[in-house]
């Protein structure tokens, strides 16, 4: 059975995180809220909570997943950044924006797209999520909470426990949450494109 954590969306409780991170660092698969979505999570080096988040999800190994960032100085870590490239990302961060980058060589293969070698990298505008990744130290690797045959997150903590309680390993329940994807836009060549439009995008003006 998950673990159940309500956690103040504004100021989230350091007892309440430091215990989150030990179950991340323990191979555990987390749901907590984003600035769009509920997601799951896993730690960096966990391929067996990878593979569990996959199963949940119901998709393949050859999916990209995403890497949830503290800042972008911690993005800088794994992706390839020009100078043009970081202006826009830090007007654009902290947010709703998936931002595909070329990934630096010494990023694992598993989350790499097996073709392009991109990776998928964020910094979510959210207190919770910030908390959790100032404390773990490092990315964590998310992606939406959207369970096979739906076409939207799932919102509610209650709902999510009900239908996964036994196959994750704590739910944190930072409020209700949205139904929003992110904005995803593909910086990997030299002008960056939108190939996702979700929340955020209307604020947008790449051309």
């Amino acid at each position: 059975m998950a673990q159940f954590f309500t956690i103040h969306p504004d100021n989230p409780q350091p007892r309440l995180i430091s215990q989150a991170v030990n179950i991340l660092r323990d191979s555990g698969v987390i749901v907590y809220p984003t600035d769009s979505s509920y997601a799951l999570g896993c730690c960096l080096g966990e391929k067996t909570a990878l593979d569990r988040i996959r199963r949940i999800r119901d998709i393949p190994a050859s999916q990209p997943m995403t890497l949830v960032c503290r800042d972008l100085s911690e993005i800088a870590l794994y992706a390839q950044l020009d100078n043009a490239a970081f202006r826009l990302m830090k007007s654009m961060t902290p947010g709703p924006y998936t931002f595909i980058l070329k990934a630096k060589k010494d990023v694992p293969k598993r989350l790499q797209h097996p073709k392009r070698r991109t990776i998928g990298i964020r910094v979510p505008e959210n207190n919770v999520a910030q908390a959790l990744l100032e404390e773990l130290a490092e990315p964590m690797i998310s992606i939406s909470l959207v369970l096979p045959d739906e076409a939207l997150p799932e919102n509610e903590p209650d709902m999510i426990r009900d239908k996964l309680d036994k196959q994750l390993d704590l739910i944190i329940d930072g409020g209700a949450g949205g139904l929003d994807f992110t904005t995803v836009i593909d910086m990997s060549d030299r002008q960056p494109q939108i190939v996702r439009e979700g929340k955020g995008a209307e604020q947008l003006a790449l051309d």
